[in-house]
Formats: structure tokens, C-alpha cells, sequence
């Protein structure tokens, strides 16, 4: 049963090959270059944010000991 619904599906993709192509309202390549430049405007995008981080000088984080889930890395200084 599973060997004649592949030889099916098998000869029924040999015939699939004669389907015209849906027509495209650009060229091929329209596509392509309009995908790229989207994603050169994500990267560009994204690395405007890059120096977020140096905008303020950076601070010691203090050592809460009420915190739900201090960090162990405190060196005794949350005691």
C-alpha cells in the first residue's frame, strides 16, 4: 500500500513538470536586490544601536540582599 502511494506521488510529480510558472510582476533579480537592501537597512538599523552602552559611565551594581535570586558572585559583600 505505502509502495503505490509513492510510485503515485512519484509519477504524479513526473507530470507536475508541465505547469506554466505564475507570472512575476518584476524581474527575478528586482527581488532579489529589494531584499538585500531591506536587510542593509536592518544592519544599518541595528548598528545604530551599538554605542547605546557608552552613553553613561558605568556604575558598580550594589549588592541587594533582598533580591529573589542574588547573584553568588558578590564576594561576601551582600552580607
Amino acid at each position: 500500500m505505502l509502495l503505490q502511494q509513492i510510485a503515485t506521488s512519484i509519477a504524479a510529480a513526473g507530470e507536475a513538470q508541465h505547469e506554466e510558472l505564475a507570472p512575476l510582476w518584476a524581474e527575478p533579480w528586482v527581488f532579489g536586490a529589494a531584499i538585500f537592501a531591506i536587510l542593509l537597512v536592518m544592519m544599518f538599523v541595528t548598528l545604530s544601536y551599538s554605542n547605546l552602552g557608552n552613553r553613561h559611565s558605568v556604575t558598580e551594581e550594589h549588592a541587594d540582599p533582598h533580591r529573589q535570586h542574588p547573584n553568588k558572585h558578590d564576594h561576601g559583600q551582600g552580607h
